[in-house]
């Protein structure tokens, strides 16, 4: 027989809490097998792509692209080939369900219902999990305050469903056995006493916290969901809704204009709203954090690094960087992995619950990558034992990842400084801020041909501007200013390196 498993969002790291599914890679009616790629999803460090738990048939895309669930929902069916049920009267279950797996007991010394070990509603037999069927009486524990009051499974129920509707006031009092059956619906319709602001409406506590920061009614959203439940496509179909129909009056208000005088520039259709998720959304809060929470100190220093321009393209034709790119940037990385070992602080982080400082001993250099998604920041590990040609290596895998949008959470995990190359940008300089949890990150400047005095001449010369940032509870002045003249010599003259 035929069993219909769904695939659940898992948590690929860091205990992530939600994701965006990108792009779906099967479809309904594809085979797929164990191990198979399902669909590429972005979480709030990278994109990742889902493979296969199961082996059979696409019943059902649960989630469309574009859409942000929660870790833990249920976002594809795999219809599989199970094994047929070897109890041939083993009571139906409902399509694609598993077969019940709860033994039955024998005819004789059959148990009445209502206790443990008992037939219970739908069929089953209650076990006491642990010891097998017992034939003691099953009760639960009254409420405090609470008289015990015998009531039917449909009393039950309804009192149930009304436990679990917000505003909810108390259940009115139902004797089942002689009142008329109601139809299923009539249990979901509001009392018309109850305002609107009353009406009853089944949906997630995350949904309903999107709702109230969007500012979305629940009461007048229109449920696709199973079951009438409402679905975050739902509320912001509803808030996109509300938007267009209070165009005008949005407009005015937020931009001070008097309502009724249109905006400059073409009407209505003058602001594009982008929403902020994923990587974006990431980078946004850490850099808040950070900003806030590490007291940055910015230094400058420009340097002649015409030296350098030539060691880069001595090895460019050398044999052992053949197969790889040599760029400024590893002059750079290398001398600042130098430098570190002369100033250990600028490799450690601040450890605010134990109120200590935490030297690393190793050096997982973070190069930030611009990417269509957002800023990241991959890291190599342990980059101060590398060779030139290993570091050159890893640099030019790190950033080709980073910008194909395929860096890995456990890639940006552990970093302990960062450089940022603002100078690809044409940008001379900047006051960059930290990657949280690291005390240092060195931005690069632009390298232009610029008029330098050489001697008593002036020549043209290749310049740039490296900028330090560095948290000041684990940096003070003096380290901080060490290190950044210790990387400046070292890129001035790459033959300094002999004597560090």
């Amino acid at each position: 027989m035929s069993d219909m498993k769904q695939f659940k969002l898992p948590d690929v790291g860091e205990g992530l809490t939600e994701a965006e599914v990108v792009s779906w890679k099967v479809e309904v009616g594809d085979t797929v097998k164990i191990n198979d790629v399902l669909v590429e999803i972005e979480t709030a460090k990278s994109l990742v792509e889902l493979p296969s738990p199961f082996a059979g048939t696409v019943a059902a895309l649960l989630v469309d692209e574009g859409q942000t669930v929660d870790v833990g929902t249920a976002i594809i069916s795999v219809e599989t080939q199970g094994s047929a049920t070897p109890n041939a009267e083993a009571p139906a279950t409902h399509a694609g369900a598993s077969e019940d797996l709860i033994p039955s007991l024998p005819e004789e010394g059959a148990v009445e219902p209502g206790l443990i070990g008992g037939p219970a509603p739908g069929g089953r037999t209650s076990v006491l999990v642990g010891y097998g069927p017992r034939t003691t009486e099953a009760k639960r524990r009254p409420r405090k305050g609470a008289a015990p009051v015998e009531t039917s499974p449909a009393a039950a129920q309804v009192g149930v469903q009304h436990a679990f509707t917000p505003y909810a006031t108390p259940a009115p009092a139902v004797d089942i056995a002689d009142a008329e059956p109601a139809a299923p619906s009539a249990l979901l319709e509001p009392p018309q006493t109850l305002p609107s602001a009353h009406i009853q409406v089944l949906a997630k506590p995350p949904v309903r916290k999107l709702a109230k920061d969007l500012g979305v009614d629940l009461a007048e959203v229109t449920a696709t969901g199973e079951g009438g439940t409402i679905t975050r496509t739902d509320v912001e179909q509803q808030a996109g809704r509300g938007v267009q129909a209070a165009t005008g009056r949005i407009e005015g208000t937020q931009t001070g204009r008097p309502e009724g005088v249109p905006p400059q520039g073409g009407g209505s259709q003058s602001e594009t709203r982008i929403p902020v998720k994923g990587v974006r959304k990431a980078t946004a809060q850490a850099m808040v954090t950070s900003a806030f929470t590490a007291p940055h100190v910015t230094e400058w220093i420009t340097v002649d690094v015409t030296r350098t321009m030539r060691m880069v393209r001595r090895l460019s034709r050398a044999r052992d960087f053949r197969d790889v790119k040599v760029s400024p940037l590893l002059i750079v990385s290398r001398a600042v992995c130098m430098a570190i070992a002369r100033t250990p602080a600028l490799n450690a982080s601040w450890d605010e619950a134990a109120q200590e400082i935490v030297v690393k001993h190793y050096v997982n250099l973070g190069i930030a990558a611009a990417t269509p998604r957002g800023l990241v920041v991959p890291n190599i590990k342990n980059a101060a034992a590398m060779s030139g040609a290993d570091l050159a290596a890893a640099l030019q895998e790190v950033i080709a990842v980073a910008r194909q949008g395929k860096t890995q959470p456990s890639e940006m995990a552990g970093g302990t400084f960062t450089i940022t190359n603002v100078g690809v940008f044409g940008v001379d300089a900047g006051t960059p801020i930290l990657n949280p949890g690291e005390s240092g990150i060195l931005a690069m400047g632009v390298i232009r041909r610029q008029p330098w005095m050489v001697g008593k001449k002036i020549k043209p010369r290749w310049v740039t501007t490296l900028a330090l940032s560095f948290d000041h509870r684990v940096v003070d002045g003096e380290q901080g200013s060490r290190f950044l003249s210790d990387v400046a010599a070292l890129v001035e003259d790459p033959g300094n390196s002999l004597v560090f």
